[in-house]
């Protein structure tokens, strides 16, 4: 029996993926305890026996594209969604370690103040119910699991080299406002995957998902289902 699973990303939960879970029997992964982005592929893929269809969005993405590398046999859809495939930038570590400490010093309230407002397209940030919905989801997690998860990131394994070798078809999303990961990295990568296919949403930024539900859970449960 196949198995549907969504991976979140950096900060985030089952909430990001609502629309989607509302329309299909999927199951949520928990990205929690790890620091590394090849263990939290390896645990899903122990957790979750049998073949799969996998969705990522943002750090949940580079997860799947893990999955694709370990067990490619096992996948047989794969979305990506407001993610990148580019190493490590000159100063990322830097900048990665100062927002660990923000948070440390400050506390989640203040690091969700900071960190979703550049996330979210300019117009969306004036809906307060998504504002506060998003900064709900970030204040359930804590400092330690924040600065796992920039460690995972910061460590990250080499994606790119992986997509030339997807054989399993491969939906690539994007907000088209996202501006954490612009629609260019996301053509990238489908110019690098045999049996891609990129689609771009209208009026979201990188949290896609949440800033245009319906639009994603339109492409992506048809895609996941079929």
């Amino acid at each position: 029996m196949t198995t549907t699973l969504l991976i979140p990303g950096l900060l985030c939960d089952g909430y990001c993926w609502t629309a989607v879970t509302e329309r299909l029997d999927a199951a949520v992964a928990d990205l929690s305890t790890q620091d590394n982005l090849t263990r939290m592929a390896e645990d899903l893929l122990a957790r979750h026996p049998g073949p799969l269809r996998v969705a990522g969005h943002s750090m949940g993405a580079r997860v799947t594209i893990e999955m694709l590398r370990l067990a490619p046999e096992r996948i047989e859809k794969a979305a990506l969604l407001d993610t990148g495939i580019h190493p490590l930038k000159p100063g990322e570590r830097e900048k990665r370690a100062e927002i660990v400490q923000f948070a440390y010093d400050n506390g989640m309230q203040a690091l969700a103040e900071r960190w979703l407002p550049p996330m979210v397209w300019e117009e969306n940030r004036k809906n307060t119910r998504l504002m506060a919905d998003l900064t709900a989801m970030v204040l359930r997690m804590n400092p330690d699991l924040h600065a796992r998860q920039i460690k995972a990131l910061v460590d990250r394994p080499d994606a790119e080299a992986v997509l030339p070798s997807v054989r399993c078809p491969l939906l690539v999303m994007v907000g088209r406002q996202d501006a954490w990961s612009p629609v260019a990295q996301h053509e990238d990568i489908v110019a690098l995957a045999p049996d891609a296919r990129l689609e771009i949403i209208e009026n979201a930024g990188h949290f896609a998902p949440v800033e245009q539900p319906q639009a994603v859970a339109d492409l992506l449960v048809p895609f996941l289902k079929d």
